[in-house]
């Protein structure tokens, strides 16, 4: 038995409902203090938070982090060729160009929108750090779910951009935890 592809008619239902809930977060970013903190929030998730983790690991832990980091290297290398050849394919325009109602105040740093490479990255980098660290749970879980979420007050993604970065990014985590 076949599968059936959704109607074009479901499609724009779902794609109006994706635009809604985005329209919904990003009007939480017109305060300009919780703008500024999912500003910041990004901006860390551009890297900066991740990397410094992994010196900060390294720095602790010595020789033995050096697995749990190469392996946080490698979900980020793949996460990063991943996202941009999926961004290539799908050339899925980010919220803002679909809606004036969105509003942006960080610049993205690419032209389309799917998937989000922020919450694909950091999903796989707290599986990663949290298989090896436990203990980092605490801090790795609340600061990736603010990444998910200032990729939508800021207006630089729909909720399914987001949805698929986050299970892109924990199926990435998981084959690179499972190699030996």
């Amino acid at each position: 038995m076949s599968a059936q592809l959704p109607s074009p008619a479901r499609i724009a239902r779902l794609s109006d409902l994706d635009l809604a809930v985005c329209r919904c977060f990003n009007s939480a970013g017109e305060r300009r203090v919780i703008e500024r903190l999912f500003a910041v929030v990004s901006r860390l998730g551009d890297g900066v938070f991740w990397y410094s983790l992994m010196a900060v690991i390294l720095a602790w832990e010595g020789l033995p982090a050096l697995m749990a980091v190469a392996r946080m290297l490698l979900a980020g290398g793949l996460g990063l060729a991943l996202y941009k050849w999926l961004k290539r394919r799908t050339l899925r325009p980010r919220p803002c160009t679909r809606s004036p109602a969105i509003r942006v105040t960080v610049a993205p740093l690419d032209e389309f929108s799917f998937p989000s490479g922020h919450t694909l990255h950091a999903v796989a980098f707290t599986v990663v750090a949290v298989a090896h660290y436990p203990g980092l749970l605490w801090l790795l879980l609340p600061f990736t779910v603010l990444v998910a979420v200032s990729r939508l007050v800021l207006g630089l993604h729909y909720p399914s951009d987001v949805l698929a970065g986050a299970l892109l990014g924990g199926g990435l985590a998981s084959l690179v935890l499972g190699l030996a």
